[in-house]
């Protein structure tokens, strides 16, 4: 079995996170290193390391936490202008292990912006 994760750890309540939502499926906390002046962390409590690791069984989760991102937006003020973000893999920039989505606001984005992601 792989080693907990950050976001394993967060969710456990092993290492505090200000949470902005939490359901049975998923949390949603504060990106540490934000890249827009809005940025928040959508992560499901099943640990599946990356989107490409997910399988049929988690279609359900998948689309809810779409779904999910666009009820966090409106919470946040954002829906009207928001960027969601998946990174899958050390070369898609993927930095912890936990499938994640990025959910960025708050910052008018161009297809060139050089968020990094």
């Amino acid at each position: 079995m792989s080693e907990t994760t950050v976001f394993g750890k967060i969710i456990a309540g092993e290492i505090p996170a200000e949470k902005i939502y939490e359901d049975d499926d998923c949390i949603c906390i504060n990106d540490i290193s934000p890249k827009a002046p809005t940025h928040v962390l959508l992560i499901p409590k099943k640990p599946i390391p990356k989107l490409a690791d997910a399988t049929a069984e988690d279609e359900a989760l998948l689309g809810r936490l779409m779904l999910k991102a666009g009820d966090i937006a409106r919470q946040l003020g954002i829906d009207d202008a928001f960027r969601l973000i998946v990174n899958n893999g050390e070369g898609g920039g993927q930095t912890v292990f936990h499938l994640h989505l990025h959910i960025l606001g708050n910052k008018k984005y161009t297809e060139t912006d050089g968020l990094g992601f």
